[in-house]
């Protein structure tokens, strides 16, 4: 099929559009992994203009969202300790653990800090060789090679002060783990952009190969998604399980061989939590033996009590695309941006925020 840097008219999107009306074999279920994903498809309208059968579910493509309540609490734990400062992202600041969360710590005057980048950590434990500084590392392969970047630095300039809590995850084991828990017919991958610009496209193999579902990499601009869209289609249509690449412009078969040299030298694979998901083998990233002098898990003796569950939220079921937001009781009633029960109505990636701001009468009716 043509790709889009082919086309050259202004009518690409009614076209891709009036090809997936002609191309559904029938009422298939895709799920856009990404919640970037999820944001596009909402703020570009393409929900609303998909074809009838044509159905969307949100994954679990949000790091925030998937983040288990263990981890948070740890997080939490960590951020109590006598002299230690606790740096990470701004949306892991108002996503509840079981009996509180690091912005109400903050509030009550430990020392939580807010960063755009992990090399801004870096530096203010170079700034503050008093204090011990904990990076709070949640994300997937897309941030977790600048994370590995800075654990190398700390060791290269002998930063005794730094430290890593590491909860990152890696994506294609997800994937496997939605399909072997049964509960959600998925008839194909809409795969992530940003992680496959690191992992490239040869992860997704196993997935079209031992369990038979399409898997399309896809770009984020309206075009990219319709075009992404129509190849999983396409391939329903022939009866086929491949895996493709939409995103082309960014992403490679190989992926970028320097981000996971830093990857392989600084992480290795580990059974990690995910919400709603439960364990799954080998998907984390835990830092290695040689580097554990910068490794929080092992530097901080914490007590933690057992996770609280949340009662009546239902993220675990919205990330496994068992839910629609907007059919969980506590959707836009007790649960809001602002005053966020669980986590996927905190993240900007997540399913719910997103639904909230751009598709609850869609949503609601569709």
């Amino acid at each position: 099929m043509k790709y889009l840097d082919e086309y050259r008219d202004g009518a690409i999107g009614e076209r891709l559009l009036e090809r997936l009306r002609q191309a559904l074999p029938r009422p298939l279920q895709l799920m856009e992994v990404c919640g970037t994903h999820t944001v596009a498809l909402f703020r570009s309208g393409l929900r609303d203009a998909l074809p009838e059968g044509l159905t969307m579910l949100s994954g679990p493509g949000c790091p925030v969202c998937v983040t288990a309540q263990a981890d948070l609490d740890r997080a939490v734990a960590l951020a109590r300790q006598p002299g230690v400062t606790l740096v990470t992202f701004g949306d892991m600041l108002r996503v509840p653990a079981s009996r509180t969360s690091l912005e109400r710590e903050k509030a009550a005057g430990w020392d939580i800090r807010v960063v755009y980048s992990p090399l801004d950590a870096l530096a203010i434990a170079e700034s503050n060789p008093r204090r011990q500084v904990v990076f709070y590392g949640v994300g997937f392969e897309t941030t977790a090679p600048t994370v590995a970047h800075t654990l190398l630095e700390a060791r290269r300039r002998g930063l005794a002060n730094y430290f890593v809590l590491s909860v990152h995850k890696t994506v294609p084991g997800a994937l496997a783990a939605l399909l072997d828990g049964g509960d959600v017919r998925i008839d194909g991958f809409l795969c992530p952009g940003h992680v496959s610009t690191i992992i490239g496209t040869r992860p997704y193999e196993p997935v079209a190969q031992h369990y038979g579902i399409s898997c399309v990499v896809g770009g984020f601009e309206p075009l990219d998604l319709l075009q992404a869209l129509l190849m999983l289609v396409e391939q329903a249509a022939c009866g086929e399980a491949r895996v493709e690449n939409q995103y082309r412009r960014a992403v490679r078969e190989d992926g970028n061989l320097v981000a996971q040299r830093a990857l392989a030298e600084v992480f290795e694979p580990c059974d990690v939590e995910w919400r709603g998901l439960g364990v799954i083998p080998g998907s984390g990233l835990r830092i290695r033996p040689e580097l554990a002098a910068w490794d929080a898990e092992r530097a901080f003796e914490l007590e933690i009590e057992p996770p609280a569950p949340t009662h009546g939220c239902r993220c675990a079921d919205v990330l496994r695309g068992a839910l629609r937001p907007v059919e969980c009781p506590l959707f836009a009633q007790a649960c809001t941006p602002q005053r966020p029960i669980g986590p996927c109505m905190v993240s900007s990636e997540g399913a719910c925020a997103a639904y909230f701001q751009y598709g609850r009468n869609w949503a609601r009716g569709g």
